[in-house]
């Protein structure tokens, strides 16, 4: 995922859980991505389902939102050290929850719609290399990167030169970085940065999208993205149809930025997170497959 402040990151990639294959694709119209991976191992259940009787204890104390009411990051998370714990299972930064090494099927996924173009991918957030680590085992050319917090930039640098293909590390915030890069330069895209403000949380993406996405892809290019921290919190308060929170929450600002209605599809797989997952816990994930005419 890439997720950080570009923003994320990781240099190693272990290898996912053994086990039965149990993530399961559901397709609306469009080009479906390559099949995903496994599950976390637990069995899917439906969000409607009431939970155990020791969940319900748990859930009578609801854990405090990721963002509180006005909080920024921004100015403090260049510096700010990358937390990866000792089993390289979870990244930390100012205390926020970046990533966790659950994602990988999603990740995966994600990164195989953003390399089916082949040629050259911008991955924006470094996070795990998660997706990074997939994309350059895919039929890609170069693959381009931005990552703004020191630690995690640190490790691309070591990861990148361990790759296959062509890898170009950019380092800052997108939003100072991005601006620089060419129009129809890239095949694909994947954006999965951490929200750095309670004022950004369920709307970063946009900016990026509306002001950046569609001029930066080639015709026949591919867009994808998540936005996991604001997608879980939905999910929790708002929804309980995964599909008509992307819908009503993303597709109108993916029309607003040019890319046309038939050009968007989505694909589902199940795939429940741990328990003490702060960010997400919806049993099932979404990617996006954007497609500019």
């Amino acid at each position: 995922q890439p997720r950080g402040c570009a923003a994320s990151a990781t240099g190693s990639e272990t290898e996912e859980p053994s086990g039965p294959p149990s993530v399961t694709w559901r397709h609306s119209p469009g080009p479906p991505p390559r099949p995903a991976l496994i599950s976390s191992g637990r069995p899917p259940v439906s969000p409607l389902s009431p939970p155990p009787p020791a969940e319900v204890a748990m859930s009578s104390a609801a854990p405090a939102p990721i963002f509180s009411h006005g909080e920024d990051c921004k100015s403090g998370w260049k510096a700010a050290s990358a937390g990866y714990d000792a089993a390289d299972t979870h990244l930390r930064i100012l205390g926020k929850p970046v990533m966790e090494r659950w994602e990988t099927p999603y990740m995966h996924a994600l990164a195989s719609v953003a390399a089916s173009r082949g040629g050259r991918v911008l991955e924006i957030g470094f996070g795990m290399a998660i997706a990074a680590s997939k994309v350059e085992k895919l039929n890609i050319e170069e693959h381009w990167i931005i990552e703004c917090n020191d630690g995690v930039f640190q490790r691309l640098e070591e990861w990148a030169k361990q790759q296959p293909h062509k890898i170009v590390p950019l380092k800052g915030l997108w939003e100072d970085v991005v601006p620089t890069l060419p129009d129809e330069h890239f095949d694909g895209i994947l954006y999965d940065t951490y929200p750095l403000s309670a004022e950004t949380w369920h709307t970063h993406q946009f900016n990026f999208i509306k002001d950046h996405a569609h001029r930066l892809l080639k015709p026949g290019g591919v867009l994808t993205y998540c936005n996991l921290t604001s997608w879980g919190e939905l999910l929790k308060t708002q929804y309980t149809d995964i599909q008509k929170m992307f819908q009503e929450t993303q597709t109108p600002h993916l029309l607003e930025a040019g890319f046309r209605k038939d050009a968007i599809s989505t694909t589902l797989m199940d795939l429940l997170p741990p328990a003490d997952c702060r960010y997400y816990s919806f049993p099932q994930m979404i990617v996006p497959i954007v497609l500019k005419h």
